[in-house]
């Protein structure tokens, strides 16, 4: 019996000295691997209904990645980014973040693409304290999430607010109809904004109509708004809603400015829309037409890569990494998501090709932004 038991307890031993030395040899090759590139993650809307955003956000992503890899990486290593589809839902998108996390290592992780998606997966890299920077998220509260939770994309509450003063301003509207979709958090915290900011101006709001994402057909609402005969049409929605509604709106005779938010920064809407998109005036801190030589060589960049003028989904995507690399050199460390996070919040004074970044003490940028108006399906200063 005493003869079993040493050699039971021998087998043991070597069980776990095996298992110790199999954990440090894979161990080992992980912080091998790890510290080999700078690995990012990035949760977009790659396909389905808002599949334009994120395409132009990847497309921004992968010029920023090459064109810092071309410059010789950070710190000598290169930077790679793997991409994960949340097809615009908060489940995915959650999903994506803890396989980022968890599965891949990654350092830190740009997107999602969609406020509500943040709503979610925020909370969720913040609890794992690894950073999370949206590139598109506008909606109030994103900054509030947690520590690790920031943003480079200037909220709606930041920018709707000059919207508004400078279109009436330039109009002179006296009344308007507020449209919006009612269950999204990125469109309905846009629409309260437009309220307030309407009011304060002086503006009376002689129609508040809603719908949802994936509505179709908004003739209902618009023939109310048609019978109160609002000076300027506000909408607050995505592309697809939009473009539909401002064809609809055209066609029940509904010819007055609109004036919308975020969603309209796509040139997918003026594509699905058309002329009925035409003169639609939105606020962005992004301006391909600025005379800016950081502007105008990024888009001559992206122009020959992809065959179009970046918009702005793309532009604050190639910041988002920009800002990241930034980041990563102040930290010096591929691995430590501590010193990453700490980094990026310092960072003062970014020239970035949509504006200068500096953030406030909840992560959201402190940032300028351009009124906007479609002409011809380009996005021009509104003069």
């Amino acid at each position: 019996m005493a003869v079993k038991s040493v050699r039971v307890v021998a087998f043991a031993v070597a069980l776990v000295a095996v298992s110790v030395a199999a954990a440090v040899a894979w161990l080992g090759t992980e912080a091998a691997y790890a510290q080999s590139a700078w690995r990012f993650g990035a949760v977009l809307v790659l396909s389905g209904d808002g599949a334009a955003y994120g395409n132009s956000q990847r497309e921004g992503l992968e010029l920023a990645r090459d064109t810092i890899n071309a410059a010789g990486g950070i710190l000598g290593m290169p930077v790679e980014i793997i991409f994960e589809d949340s097809r615009g839902e908060r489940t995915e998108a959650v999903n994506a973040v803890l396989k980022l996390i968890n599965r891949d290592r990654v350092l830190a992780i740009i997107g999602p693409t969609y406020s509500p998606e943040m709503f979610a997966a925020g909370p969720v890299a913040d609890r794992a304290r690894t950073t999370i920077m949206g590139i598109s998220t506008t909606a109030v509260g994103i900054g509030e999430i947690g520590d690790y939770v920031f943003r480079n994309s200037l909220p709606e509450e930041g920018v709707i607010p000059t919207t508004i003063r400078v279109s009436k301003e330039k109009l002179g509207y006296r009344t308007a109809a507020l449209l919006y979709s009612n269950n999204n958090d990125f469109t309905k915290s846009a629409a309260e904004t437009f309220e307030r900011e309407l009011r304060t101006n002086g503006v009376e709001l002689v129609a508040i109509e809603t719908f949802h994402d994936g509505d179709t057909d908004f003739r209902a609402q618009l023939t109310k708004v048609l019978q109160a005969n609002p000076d300027v049409l506000v909408v607050s929605a995505l592309y697809k809603e939009a473009a539909l509604l401002l064809q609809q709106a055209r066609q029940l005779g509904l010819d007055q400015p609109v004036v919308g938010g975020n969603g309209f920064n796509s040139p997918e809407l003026y594509r699905l829309a058309g002329e009925a998109a035409e003169g639609a005036i939105v606020g962005s801190p992004w301006f391909p037409g600025r005379d800016d030589p950081l502007v105008q060589d990024f888009v001559a960049r992206y122009q020959e890569r992809y065959g179009r003028v970046p918009d702005q989904f793309a532009a604050q995507a190639y910041d988002g990494l920009m800002l990241f690399a930034e980041a990563a050199r102040r930290s010096g460390n591929p691995t430590n998501r501590q010193a990453f996070r700490d980094a990026l919040a310092q960072i003062r004074n970014f020239e970035g090709v949509t504006g200068v970044f500096s953030f406030d003490e909840h992560g959201n940028p402190m940032m300028d932004a351009t009124i906007l108006q479609l002409r011809g399906g380009e996005y021009v200063e509104f003069k």
